[in-house]
C-alpha cells in the first residue's frame, strides 16, 4: 500500500541557548564533551511540526493531538533540517509516523503524532525505558520512580515566544502564536509547551544531580483539553518515572502535566533526559584516582 508523506520546507533551526555558558548549547563546552557544536535543542526542531499536523489532522491536534519524538542527531545553529509526516488515513483517533533529517538524510528526530485517541501507543510511550537501581547511579542516584517533581502555578513564556518570532528566529509561526487563534487569544508553539512543562518543575531534582551537562533525548506533548494559551495560568506537577543508564549517560524519564483552573490537564509531556558522565565531577573523581 502506498503511503502519502507530507513533508515541509527545509528549515534552519537556532541555537537559542547559544549563550548559556557551560550547558550543551554553548560551543566550547559541546566541542570539549565530543560534540560538533552547541547543540540545538530538541524542542526547537518540534515547531516545525504544527503545520505538517494540521495538514494531516485539522485544527483538533492543538487540543488533544501528541507529538513524540526520539532524538537521534544533535544538530548545530542554523543547520538545514526538514520534517515529515505520514498522512493519516482518517483525521482522528488515528496515529501516524513522523521525522526529520537534514538534506544529506541524516535521521536528526523519529517518532509519531497522533490526534484523539489511537489504538497504538505512542513512540515513546511503547519504548522500553530500561530503569535500573538507582543505587547504580552517581548522577541520578538521589531520584527513583514515583519521585514527586514540582508542583506550582506558572504561565506559559508568552514573551519569549513572540521574541523569537519578532527576531525570524523560529522555523514555523504560526498566526495563531501571538494574535487571535480559533479558540480565543494565542496559543503556546510547541517548543513552549515544553518549557512550560520542565523549566521549573525540575529544581529540585537538579541540586540532587550536582553539577553536569544534559541534553534533551526524548520529548512527547499531548494535548488532553488544549490549546495551551499564553495568558492563562496553568498548575504544573510531574514525577519521574524511570531512572537508566548507558556506557556515557544516566537517563532520566519524567512525565508532566500542566493542570487548568477546574483541574483538567491541558497538556502533558514525557521527556527523556541525558546526563553525560563525562561532565560530572562525581565521575571525573573515579578518573582522577585511578
Amino acid at each position: 500500500m502506498t503511503v502519502d508523506v507530507l513533508a515541509g520546507p527545509i528549515r534552519n533551526p537556532r541555537n537559542l541557548s547559544a549563550g548559556v555558558v557551560g550547558s550543551i548549547h554553548d560551543d566550547t563546552t559541546a566541542t570539549a564533551l565530543g560534540f560538533r557544536g552547541g547543540t540545538v535543542a530538541g524542542s526547537i526542531h518540534m515547531d516545525q511540526f504544527p503545520p505538517l499536523a494540521l495538514r494531516a489532522f485539522g485544527d483538533s491536534w492543538f487540543t488533544d493531538g501528541s507529538l513524540s519524538l526520539y532524538f537521534r542527531y544533535a544538530t548545530t545553529d542554523g543547520e538545514p533540517v526538514r520534517a515529515f509526516v505520514e498522512a493519516p488515513h482518517r483525521p482522528h483517533d488515528v496515529q501516524t509516523r513522523a521525522w526529520a533529517t537534514t538534506p544529506d538524510d541524516v535521521l536528526v528526530a523519529e517518532g509519531t503524532a497522533s490526534c484523539g485517541n489511537p489504538a497504538e501507543l505512542s513512540a515513546l510511550r511503547s519504548r522500553d525505558l530500561r530503569p535500573v537501581d538507582p543505587a547504580q547511579l552517581r548522577i541520578l542516584a538521589g531520584l527513583q520512580p514515583g519521585t514527586v517533581l514540582g508542583d506550582l502555578m506558572m504561565e506559559p513564556d508568552g514573551e519569549r515566544q513572540r521574541k523569537r518570532i519578532g527576531q525570524d528566529a523560529m522555523t514555523e509561526p504560526l498566526d495563531w502564536y501571538t494574535g487571535p487563534s480559533p479558540w480565543g487569544g494565542p496559543i503556546a508553539a510547541p517548543s513552549t509547551v515544553v518549557d512550560l512543562l520542565y523549566r521549573k518543575v525540575l529544581d529540585e531534582a537538579r541540586a540532587s544531580m550536582g553539577d553536569h551537562v544534559g541534553l534533551f533525548g526524548a520529548i512527547e506533548i499531548r494535548f488532553r483539553s488544549g490549546p495551551v494559551f499564553l495568558d492563562s495560568r496553568y498548575r504544573v506537577t510531574g514525577e519521574v518515572v524511570a531512572v537508566s543508564q548507558t556506557p556515557k549517560t544516566e537517563v532520566l524519564w519524567f512525565d508532566s502535566r500542566a493542570l487548568g483552573a477546574d483541574g483538567t490537564p491541558a497538556a502533558e509531556m514525557r521527556m527523556m533526559l541525558r546526563q553525560l558522565k563525562q561532565s560530572s565531577p562525581r565521575y571525573q573523581a573515579d578518573e582522577v584516582s585511578r
